[in-house]
């Protein structure tokens, strides 16, 4: 019945509609404005920047999930990032987020990872709630920060020109 597999260039406009549906769901639809174009040059390249996985329900696409690697300097090893995790409505409550969170940390493990990381929103209480009783922790003492948009032009213009490791 569920089937977990890489997702391919022609996946794209599939990974597009997940993104949507997440960015309603996580109440921010405004904010998703990433096109086909963005993720066949940033994902399906020759140097990818982040992966997918498809979930398929009976042949049907069911969910998706976006991860990478960043790297933990004080583990000295790389770190699996989830950047989204969906699963349609009309499939949840079959083990489908489940078995990609578990697909996922098979592979975190398989290719040396000392840590799994994501994000999830405060007000997702089912959300956290489901992570915690997999093992997963909230990391309470960390915020999240980010630049964007006009701040980040305005502190990378601060850097000047030169880039040289000199």
């Amino acid at each position: 019945m569920l089937n977990i597999r890489y997702a391919v260039a022609s996946d794209v406009p599939l990974i597009v509609q997940f993104i949507r549906e997440l960015a309603e769901y996580e109440r921010a639809p405004e904010q998703a404005v990433a096109a086909e174009a963005d993720l066949v040059r940033d994902g399906f390249s020759s140097n990818p920047r982040f992966r997918v996985l498809i979930a398929e329900w009976e042949r049907q696409p069911a969910g998706y999930a976006v991860f990478f690697h960043h790297y933990s300097t004080w583990r000295g090893q790389p770190t699996l990032f989830l950047e989204d995790l969906f699963v349609r409505p009309e499939f949840r409550g079959r083990g489908i987020g489940k078995a990609m969170l578990a697909h996922l940390a098979r592979l975190a493990v398989e290719e040396g990872c000392g840590r799994f990381e994501w994000q999830v929103l405060d007000w997702n209480t089912a959300a956290i709630e489901f992570y915690k009783s997999l093992g997963a922790i909230v990391l309470e003492k960390w915020l999240a920060m980010r630049l964007t948009g006009e701040p980040l032009e305005k502190l990378a213009a601060q850097a000047g020109l030169k880039t040289s490791p000199e």
